[in-house]
């Protein structure tokens, strides 16, 4: 500050101090001031890269959308088309069955007309090549099912001591034919599966293990492991090269030439399918020259309160599969196949036929003839209903899949109703629905699978009939 008293020269320099500091302060807020400008110019070029970006990225996400809309599309046209093909092979497959069934119930009836060998042997051959255009209808099926999203693959508990029983009836007569020893190693092992496609799984298994084995035995066992329980086919067949083992899994493939041997190739393909579907590994050990074994990894089920085991420990059948290929004691016989019982005379019996092909019709009516037995036929129900009176049957033949939307289990019902008895009927089908056997068997029915043999068709016949009278005879 300045005073009066100090010198022209003292004032000087205070003037000069202050002006110093008011230039110092000036630069101060003027660095200051373009400092602000500078962060403002920074925060207006920002906001700019940030709208940008911003507009980049709703268009990111409006294509992401738009591709997500496309993808759902295409999923949903992939979905209607599989479904579209599931619809379609069902719908064929008792269009193709149908007439096949005809044709062979026909080819069985010329086959005993004939007296000329070559004659007999081309109606042989023929009859051979209607069953390998039936194993095949049968496998499409089969895989277009395994494939569909809605399919039922439920598990529940599964005795593999009844399920080889089963094998042992279905297989025996196939293995004879081809001079095997088919064996079953005794188990008392349940496993937690779908019993409908377990049964497919080693059916196919076993089928695969006898076409393909030339000579020596095929063994069916059970093996424990932990919490799990292997079922494993053995077979003294070829033996499968290591860079093979992967492509029999896959559709139409045949290590044998063609013609060598009968299949589709569709036998494994079918169960790796069913594996993957009900969750179960599948396994493949083999060497050429010394057969294979296929083993399928089941969980095992635990046992029900106060349940006790019956028969033998599953690793108990251990060592007679290890057996299988080396020397020493023979593996357990699960069951030897019971004989057949002999068919009751069918000559003089009543069946009513409701079928609502016409081809099948007469089909079935000239079989039944040839045996001896009345026939009367129906196109559905209500004819059905109708020829009581002509013809009271002792048992009914019917197809499943009838007109106007009716089925057999309905006109074996409507029949039952009128008679007032519990009429024996056989239901006939080409519906691939593995839970049709569960309804007919609720209907106290018998099923078969088209396209029927005339050997199925009498044995099945003679059974009900037999059935019949012994219950007659129960009731006097």
């Amino acid at each position: 500050m300045l005073r009066d008293g100090d010198s022209p020269e003292r004032q000087i320099e205070k003037l000069k101090r202050i002006n110093a500091a008011l230039i110092d302060r000036l630069d101060r807020a003027d660095a200051s001031r373009g400092s602000h400008w500078m962060l403002f110019q920074t925060a207006a070029v920002l906001e700019q890269e940030l709208l940008a970006r911003n507009r980049d990225l709703e268009q990111a996400l409006s294509h992401l959308e738009l591709t997500n809309r496309e993808l759902a599309l295409a999923r949903e046209t992939a979905d209607e088309a599989n479904r579209s093909k599931s619809r379609f092979l069902r719908a064929a497959s008792h269009d193709l069955l149908q007439p096949l069934s005809a044709a062979k119930l026909f080819l069985s009836h010329l086959s005993e007309t004939l007296s000329d060998p070559l004659q007999s042997d081309l109606v042989a051959r023929i009859g051979t090549a209607f069953d390998s255009t039936e194993e095949l209808i049968r496998a499409l099926l089969e895989i277009s099912r395994l494939d569909s999203v809605r399919l039922d693959v439920s598990c529940e508990r599964v005795s593999l001591g009844r399920l080889f029983q089963r094998l042992a009836v279905d297989f025996q007569g196939a293995a004879e034919a081809r001079g095997l020893d088919l064996r079953f190693v005794i188990s008392s092992a349940t496993v937690m599966s779908n019993p409908v496609f377990l049964r497919r799984i080693a059916q196919n298994l076993v089928s695969n293990a006898i076409k393909y084995t030339a000579s020596g035995r095929v063994l069916v066992g059970a093996r424990r492991q932990g919490a799990d329980v292997w079922l494993e086919v053995h077979d003294t067949g070829p033996g499968i090269a290591v860079e093979d083992r992967e492509r029999i899994f896959n559709e139409f493939e045949r290590l044998a030439p063609d013609g060598e041997e009968p299949g589709t190739g569709l036998g494994l393909s079918i169960v790796r399918r069913a594996c993957l579907r009900l969750g179960h590994d599948i396994d493949l050990r083999s060497e050429p020259g010394r057969g294979s074994v296929f083993r399928i990894r089941l969980p095992r089920a635990l046992e029900a309160p106060g349940a006790l085991a019956a028969g033998p420990d599953p690793a108990s059948a251990t060592g007679a599969v290890q057996r299988l290929a080396g020397s020493g004691a023979e593996p357990v016989m699960l069951a030897e196949p019971t004989a057949s019982a002999p068919p009751v005379q069918l000559a003089g019996r009543r069946v009513l036929v409701v079928e609502n092909d016409a081809a099948m019709r007469e089909a079935y009516a000239l079989l039944l003839r040839r045996w001896g037995v009345e026939v009367a036929t129906a196109d559905g129900t209500g004819t059905a209903l109708a020829a009581l009176e002509r013809l009271p049957p002792e048992a009914v033949v019917t197809d499943y899949r009838l007109e106007r939307g009716e089925t057999g289990l309905q006109t074996i019902a409507a029949l039952r109703r009128r008679l007032g008895q519990r009429l024996p009927a056989l239901v006939v089908t080409a519906e691939p629905d593995p839970q049709l056997q569960a309804r007919v068997d609720r209907l106290g029915a018998a099923l078969l699978r088209k396209p029927v043999t005339e050997a199925e068709l009498r044995r099945t016949l003679s059974a009900l009939l037999e059935g019949r009278r012994r219950g007659a005879a129960a009731a006097e």
